[in-house]
């Protein structure tokens, strides 16, 4: 996203002229620098004219735009001197110029790391517009070397003084006349408008600089006051942070992360900073260490995170967006119309694109699609929890899947064997988690656009034929998901009889609760369209719709009774608090649907109890915040039903039609499935652990949970 003020993307880009012959010596190297800044005048002829005092004045008098005038007795600049700060001239300049090719980083740095940095930076309140007519052979070669240390100069989407804009195919700008222009061994190319930066055949950016964006002096501010609200606990605080949230939603590259943090925090970006320590505090008193000292004040964090965050979104780069994702885990930070900015700034970004073949550095690309899956996920469970029409589109989605080598290699102690064992399980937690919110994209694409619930309106009596033909291979591969976790990620004994530490926390609830939330959404579609026209619906057809999705229910709640406090206190997907919450609100509609008053009274009694088992994990210091949502819509849930009439009674054979082999058979073809036999009386309201899901055209994976000791869940939190 870029300044309209200085970059007006409406106005017609010239494309430079490609010269007879390219010189890439240093010496024509820092004329093509000094042309970037002639061309930013509009300018094309790249004279110098516009150098004033010495030839390579210092970085303080190019931020200051004042003459720089040097002591021949001292090596530094006067200005400098006068201001008790260390001159970036008091190298000789061969010697800078190596180090900034060499380390990548220029001289801003050390201003920024010593004492005199407060007056620095409020020399930067007003930097240098790139029409600047004072702009100096230093600026010029600082431009060329934006990029910050080592790791992330060659980077797309993590420059430290570089952000990037994705060049479509419909803008300004035209495609075809891109390769006009010269390109230089780093493929980009010095415009009027900025720098071309060509990453593949097909797909180029735009690179501008960070400081002509608002907001961006404020930024070392920012980080500063983020740091002191913390301090000291900034390391123990990262450390929470990559033990807890990481291995279960692995958005953040580590080792860049702690290359910054030893070298400089002043070089993070203030949002995401902000939002790694404002995510770690939620579990502030699971660590030892810091459990003994008084929290950070949490809401001066987040005013920081929501002001930086707006700024940085003028100069977006992939950290933006990773801040934008850790705010929306907060169980306070769930809303809709953040995702759509997030959406919007990854597409500027490039996040939609396929970078496998692009020219940037592979553990970047590997960045790039976690980075990018993570943010479907935020929109298609977003979509589902909001009741909104998803951003993110099939045909203008081409991220490739997630394989092994987009994790990095390592990230824990090689003697650390249950910290890798965590990291593996998390990566396998991420992969399928993105797996199943591409099922659930297709759900909510053939059963909840508006179109989609349009046609099945027109279809009439043949309503619920068309939801049952159309959810059939949905489920198939809900069903071949399943059957295709990987053993470390089951939710079975093995988490409780395995070597794993008693105080490590799991992330695989999330995975497992998202499981029911989309098996449920495909449910509740069947169910409505049973309820649309029950008297055009075939009795059997009911029968065994409501069994199936009555089957789903118990699973459901069996699971959630069962979570383990270390799956609680664990980190948990954003959407969980609302796929807790939908689990009630399924049963309530069961409950409002049910053809008799018997069926009905069993509904009630079980909702009752997974109220209990909410409200116990409710309780503070158990994850409250997860489940306390879940009970309160639950509470709105159950006063309505109280408005409904009284149900009819059903004789004891109401709820098992006998049906003729022929009609059997017909309905056996559609695909629908085979007769539950159990009535509903058979289900014991006190005991689930034993029950058994009824046959259906939906096979059950109850199965799964009967592994579970009764004791080892949430119900026994109630007696701790």
């Amino acid at each position: 996203m870029s300044n309209p003020n200085t970059f007006p993307r409406t106005v017609p880009i010239a494309i430079a002229p490609k010269p007879s012959q390219l010189n890439y010596s240093h010496h024509s190297h820092l004329s093509s620098k000094e042309a970037y800044m002639s061309n930013m005048n509009g300018n094309e002829s790249g004279s110098d004219s516009a150098l004033s005092g010495v030839e390579t004045p210092c970085e303080a008098c190019v931020h200051a735009r004042s003459q720089c005038l040097v002591s021949d007795d001292e090596g530094s600049c006067l200005s400098c001197q006068a201001r008790g700060v260390e001159c970036s001239l008091s190298q000789s300049p061969q010697s800078r110029k190596r180090k900034l090719v060499r380390e990548s980083g220029d001289e801003s740095h050390g201003l920024r790391g010593s004492p005199g940095r407060s007056d620095n930076r409020r020399l930067r309140q007003n930097p240098p517009s790139l029409s600047s007519t004072g702009a100096s052979g230093s600026l010029i070669e600082d431009m060329a070397n934006f990029g910050g240390p080592t790791m992330l100069k060659r980077t797309l989407g993590l420059q430290k003084d570089r952000y990037s804009q994705y060049i479509g195919p419909t803008t300004d700008f035209e495609p075809s006349l891109i390769n006009l222009s010269p390109f230089d061994p780093q493929d980009e190319s010095l415009l009027a408008r900025g720098v071309l930066r060509k990453v593949s055949d097909h797909d180029t950016f735009l690179m501008l600089p960070d400081f002509a964006t608002p907001g961006h002096a404020q930024q070392f501010d920012d980080v500063e006051a983020i740091e002191r609200l913390v301090a000291p606990h900034g390391r123990s605080l990262l450390d929470l942070y990559f033990e807890v949230v990481h291995p279960g939603f692995p958005i953040i590259q580590e080792n860049v992360l702690f290359e910054k943090y030893e070298r400089d925090y002043r070089e993070f970006s203030p949002p995401l900073l902000a939002a790694v320590y404002i995510l770690a505090i939620n579990w502030w008193d699971h660590s030892e260490e810091l459990s003994k000292y008084q929290r950070p004040n949490v809401r001066e964090l987040e005013r920081l995170i929501r002001s930086s965050l707006a700024d940085a979104m003028w100069r977006p780069k992939l950290s933006t967006v990773q801040a934008g994702l850790l705010l929306s885990q907060r169980p306070e930070g769930d809303q809709w119309a953040p995702t759509a900015q997030l959406v919007a700034i990854a597409q500027e970004l490039g996040l939609h694109l396929d970078c496998t073949h692009w020219k940037i550095p592979p553990w970047e690309k590997g960045l790039r699609k976690r980075l990018a899956w993570a943010l479907y996920m935020q929109d298609k469970w977003g979509a589902l929890v909001h009741g909104r029409p998803s951003h993110i589109f099939g045909s203008n989605w081409v991220v490739q899947p997630l394989v092994p080598s987009d994790f990095p290699e390592a990230e824990c102690d090689d003697n650390d064997i249950e910290g890798q064992a965590e990291i593996e399980r998390g990566r396998a937690l991420f992969v399928q988690m993105v797996v199943l919110s591409q099922v659930l994209a297709e759900i909510l694409e053939t059963f909840y656009t508006l179109q989609a619930m349009q046609d099945v309106t027109n279809a009439g009596p043949q309503g619920t034929h068309l939801v049952l033909s159309l959810a059939k291979p949905i489920q198939l591969k809900l069903k071949e998901w399943y059957a295709a976790l990987p053993t470390a990620i089951r939710m079975d004994s093995s988490f409780q009889t395995n070597n794993i530490s008693s105080s490590r926390l799991s992330s695989i609830g999330y995975l497992h609760l998202g499981y029911f939330a989309t098996e449920i959404t495909l449910h509740r579609r069947i169910i409505r369209s049973l309820a649309a026209d029950s008297q055009a619906v075939d009795p059997y057809v009911q029968h065994i719709c409501r069994s199936a999705a009555k089957a789903r229910l118990i699973s459901a709640m069996d699971f959630v009774n069962r979570l383990t406090p270390q799956h609680v206190r664990g980190f948990w997907f954003f959407a969980s608090k609302t796929n807790f919450a939908l689990i009630g609100t399924f049963g309530s509609l069961l409950w409002a649907t049910s053809p008799g008053r018997e069926e009905a009274e069993w509904y009630r009694r079980r909702l009752g109890e997974y109220r209990w088992t909410l409200s116990v994990s409710s309780k503070p210091g158990e994850g409250h915040r997860l489940t306390e949502f879940a009970v309160g819509m639950l509470d709105i849930s159950t006063g309505l039903l109280k408005k409904l009439p009284e149900k009819p009674e059903l004789s004891s054979n109401g709820s098992t039609t006998e049906f003729d082999a022929g009609r059997r058979q017909s309905l056996l073809a559609m695909g629908i499935g085979h007769i539950p036999r159990e009535p509903y009386g058979e289900f014991a309201s006190a005991d689930i652990s034993g029950t058994q899901s009824p046959g259906s055209f939906i096979d059950s994976s109850d199965d799964e949970y009967e592994a579970f000791a009764p004791t080892a869940g949430m119900a026994s939190m109630g007696d701790q």
